[in-house]
């Protein structure tokens, strides 16, 4: 039990739950039919007891296995570490600085976020995972990047097993025309498989490997983007405000200078605050080392800027004309919205008639905002915000509180 407990934490038990959702049953779908897959390949193409060859590949196989598995539970079970509830800074004085969740009821340490699907302010936030089902942060950060760099290479070596053994299979059975092409396979050849090759082996092989080739790809491709963050010590939320901060500076011509504050200047140093021999990242997810340049709160007083800026220039106030039900797929909505659908986990938000949106963004068939509330809603913390059909709304053609300032002053 304790063996158990050492390689998999559970905060409680109702983590597990984390398996029951789509992201979860697909990744270790796909890792149970490629390394079953690679395993019995391996009997029939290498068999392990008969050479040393045959008995590291094998041993390799399983090792990839044990690894992507450790690594991926870690990432979904060890989670990313959540901000306390009603959390507060130290000082008073600090959280003029630091933005409020009306969620958690606390107030958000530097490089945090509330995670809509977690429904916590999470350590260092770098998104929301679907195949993990759980947000990667600082405390799984690291589990969750060698997960993306294991799988790959797993993957890569099932590719090769899967390939060898259809190669050896169907040499002798089907001419292929390739008459230069000779391999020695005198090293497999010396037992006879323990199983057929049959023609449903073929194509659940030829399946797996269409996954295993899919998976390295994709997987690689993540692995890449990830490492690219991590050697500047960034999160992908945080680069995005690093970009924003840049666009503002640029719009308004302040003449200010946009230092990040966690790039401790060398790659090495950005990698070891997320890589440890432990495997316990650095720091406990509130304070962290700064440039010298910067204070810690230097990115939390740019978030806040950036949020002013947003409601001064982002925001477009639409009416609802058409009523939406909140569908992710709206068929009754045309075919081009049913479509182009936003690929995304983000929420949609019904509609009525009359309904007044603050919008923020959105593409040419999707838009995404805040649903104007009454004052009791308000006051109650509640916040409606996510994606509707732009179809079903149109801009406003002048702006309610300057509407209402003007009649006031005709009334005076």
């Amino acid at each position: 039990m304790k063996f158990l407990s050492a390689i998999v934490t559970f905060e409680n038990l109702h983590e597990v739950r984390r398996l029951c959702h789509w992201g979860p049953v697909i990744a270790l779908s796909v890792i149970g039919i490629c390394s079953t897959m690679a395993i019995f390949d391996s009997i029939i193409w290498y068999w392990p007891l008969d050479t040393t060859g045959g008995s590291v590949n094998f041993i390799m196989l399983l090792n990839w296995t044990v690894l992507i598995l450790y690594n991926y539970f870690n990432a979904m079970f060890g989670g990313p570490g959540y901000i306390p509830l009603d959390w507060k800074p130290d000082s008073q004085q600090e959280s003029q600085y630091l933005q409020f969740c009306r969620v958690c009821q606390g107030f958000k340490p530097p490089r945090s976020h509330h995670c809509r699907k977690c429904n916590r302010c999470v350590m260092k936030m770098d998104h929301h995972c679907p195949w993990i089902n759980n947000c990667c942060g600082h405390q799984n950060h690291a589990y969750f990047t060698s997960f993306l760099i294991l799988a790959p290479l797993g993957c890569s070596h099932a590719a090769i097993i899967f390939v060898m053994t259809m190669y050896t299979q169907l040499y002798e059975r089907i001419s292929f025309g390739w008459s230069t092409v000779k391999i020695d396979m005198s090293a497999p050849r010396r037992v006879q498989p323990l199983m057929p090759f049959s023609v449903p082996a073929f194509a659940a092989t030829l399946f797996a490997l269409g996954l295993a080739l899919g998976t390295t790809i994709a997987v690689g491709m993540l692995f890449f983007i990830q490492m690219k963050v991590i050697l500047r010590n960034k999160t992908s939320i945080e680069a995005w405000i690093e970009e924003k901060a840049k666009d503002r500076i640029q719009y308004y011509q302040t003449g200010e200078e946009f230092i990040f504050p966690y790039d401790l200047g060398g790659r090495w140093e950005n990698f070891k605050q997320v890589f440890t021999w432990s495997g316990t990242p650095r720091g406990d997810g509130v304070q962290w080392p700064v440039h010298p340049k910067c204070h810690q709160h230097t990115l939390t007083i740019e978030q806040l800027k950036q949020k002013a800026d947003k409601r001064v220039r982002s925001q477009v106030q639409y009416r609802a004309v058409e009523v939406y039900n909140g569908a992710c797929c709206p068929v009754s909505k045309g075919l081009q919205t049913f479509f182009r659908t936003p690929c995304t986990e983000e929420p949609r938000i019904p509609l009525s008639k009359g309904d007044t949106i603050l919008a923020t963004r959105g593409t040419k068939w999707w838009m995404y905002g805040d649903k104007v509330l009454g004052e009791e809603q308000i006051n109650a913390g509640e916040r409606i915000r996510g994606w509707f059909p732009r179809r079903c709304v149109e801009k406003c053609h002048y702006d309610t509180a300057a509407s209402d300032n003007t009649s006031e002053k005709k009334i005076n």
